[in-house]
Formats: C-alpha cells, structure tokens, sequence
C-alpha cells in the first residue's frame, strides 16, 4: 500500500492475434494497489495521518511539507532494496513517521493512528469489488499475486468485504520477492494448480505486473499499464474482465 506515480505510458497500436480470446480460461489473478485498491485514496490516508503527526507532535512544519518529507523516506526505503528483494511497507512507515517527526517513534504510539486513517480514507477502484463478486461465481480459480506485506494485504480486501471470495492470496512477504520475479508469480500458480497459459493477471504497472506475469506464461490485462509486447488485453474498467473471460473480446499481442 505504498504511494505511486500515476498511470500513463506511450501511445501504441498493437497487432491483433486471436488466439487469446479462445482460450478456456482456469484463474484470473488480480494486483491490489491500483487495481482493486484506489491510489488516490491510498495518498489522502497518509496525508490525514502526517496531518496527526505534525499535529500531535507541535511539529514547526507545515503539512504539505510533511508530507513531502515522508513520502521521500517512504520511496527511499523501497528505492534502497537489491533487485526484487521483498521490503516490509510497514518498516518504511516507520521510517516516515521517524523522518516527520525527526526522530524514531515506538511503533505502539503511531500504528494505531495510521491503520484508522487508512481505514478511514481507502476507497476500491470503481467497479472491482462488484467484478470480484461477479467472478467467484464463475467456475474458475480467483486469486490474488501483490506486493504487499501479507497482513496488510488481506486486511485491504476484508475492508473491501472480498477476501473470502479469493481462492489464494500471494503476497511479497510471503514469497520474499517482489514482481516481476518469476518466484512470486510461479508460487501463487503452484497454489491455485492452474495453467499458466490459462491465466490472466490484472495489472496497472507494465514491468512488474503484465511483463512478468507473460515471462512465466501467463496473459496480461493491462489496466492504466504501458503498452508493449506482453500485453494480451487491455481495459479501461475492471467490469470489462468479465467480457474476456466470456469469450466476448479479441486479444492482442503488441509487436
């Protein structure tokens, strides 16, 4: 649940391939943070928890700049990790918290705070939470491949109320690597016993969502992500998965 920047890439025109959209499709594996989970919402949520920092702790600082000081600790932290090595978001918090108020504070004196801001604040993306219902229907596996540490990440989709109707849950902490390694990608695969080939992975970021998932064989569904040759689908609401997964859209392979 960590900031971002938002969602664009380059204009491009794929090729169309069918094939795709022909296939009998087993799992449909979704990300959390712009995905299932508004970003948008995820920013207002730390900026009112700052707000209590600079409030509660007499900070001479005004909370623009605040704020500005902890998302720098915040991207620093995760900046500052070799390669896919999994880093906890809730140490980075930490160390936001820390950089704010200039120096570290118990976890016990601030986590409260934090949790009921996000709580608070967090909004789904419109129209995942009724395309997860939609799709636990289905005869097919629903799960969910993230970058989130484990607690954290399940707490978000109980918030939501769409939890239960997740199959598997895979988290970064629980794998130790972040995407785009194939590790993560491989280990919620193995959990859901699905075809690789028969899977899709809903994803807003190009790199680490749509490119990884196709490095191991499954299909992207590109949801704000940059064009580019991984890409099998591309939506502009989450309610549109239900029209590949029926079959009712062609695929396209960029090239």
């Amino acid at each position: 649940m960590t900031d971002a920047p938002p969602r664009n890439g380059p204009d491009a025109t794929p090729a169309r391939d069918e094939s795709p959209a022909n296939t009998d499709w087993e799992a449909v594996f979704w990300d959390i943070g712009g995905v299932i989970l508004d970003l948008e919402s995820v920013q207002a949520a730390h900026a009112e928890f700052v707000a209590t920092l600079v409030d509660r702790h007499d900070l001479d600082v005004s909370v623009a700049a605040a704020v500005d000081t902890w998302r720098t600790a915040v991207g620093t932290h995760f900046s500052e990790r070799e390669g896919t090595e999994f880093r906890a978001a809730r140490e980075a918090y930490a160390s936001g918290v820390a950089a704010v108020v200039g120096e570290r504070v118990p976890q016990s004196a601030w986590k409260p705070r934090f949790d009921e801001a996000v709580r608070a604040a967090i909004e789904p993306v419109p129209g995942a939470v009724e395309t997860i219902e939609r799709l636990s229907d289905r005869n097919l596996h629903l799960g969910v491949i993230s970058d989130v540490d484990d607690r954290a990440g399940k707490r978000l989709l109980e918030a939501f109320g769409v939890r239960e109707r997740f199959d598997t849950i895979t988290t970064s902490e629980a794998v130790g690597r972040t995407k785009p390694d194939p590790a993560i990608f491989e280990a919620a695969l193995e959990a859901a016993g699905v075809d690789p080939d028969r899977s899709l992975m809903i994803g807003d970021r190009y790199e680490h969502d749509v490119n990884g998932a196709a490095a191991v064989g499954m299909h992207g569904v590109a949801f704000g992500a940059e064009d580019g040759p991984a890409v099998s689908f591309r939506i502009e609401s989450p309610p549109e998965v239900l029209e590949i997964v029926d079959g009712k859209r062609e695929g396209y392979r960029s090239h």
